[in-house]
């Protein structure tokens, strides 16, 4: 499994805006071979931003990256320009092989 993630700074008070783009799109990723899972995620509040996370998972590396030549990862990104007032510099990438995968047990049925 492979793990990618974006870390974005958003300035103070640019919350909701940066979110409502985000959770209006189309994201374009269900049908992408090797996708498995997507997640916003809002962090922590700091002096002059609050960090976000997006958090996908793929089968494997490769399909993560054969994605992004893909033609629904331009149509995905078609607006990216339009955020760039919302947060302080660029969005930092982060990819990740997984190692380990611990799964929890099956939850026993309501009685």
């Amino acid at each position: 499994m492979f793990i990618a993630m974006n870390r974005f700074k958003v300035k103070k008070g640019a919350e909701s805006a940066f979110e409502q783009v985000w959770l209006s799109r189309e994201t374009h990723l269900e049908d992408v071979p090797g996708f498995l899972e997507f997640q916003l995620l809002k962090g922590p509040e700091r002096d002059d931003h609050v960090l976000y996370a997006s958090h996908s998972l793929w089968r494997s590396q490769g399909d993560f990256e054969a994605w992004t030549r893909s033609e629904a990862f331009r149509k995905a990104h078609a607006r990216a320009g339009e955020g760039k007032p919302l947060y302080l510099g660029h969005p930092e990438f982060e990819g990740f092989t997984a190692l380990q995968e611990i799964s929890a047990k099956a939850a026993p049925a309501a009685p």
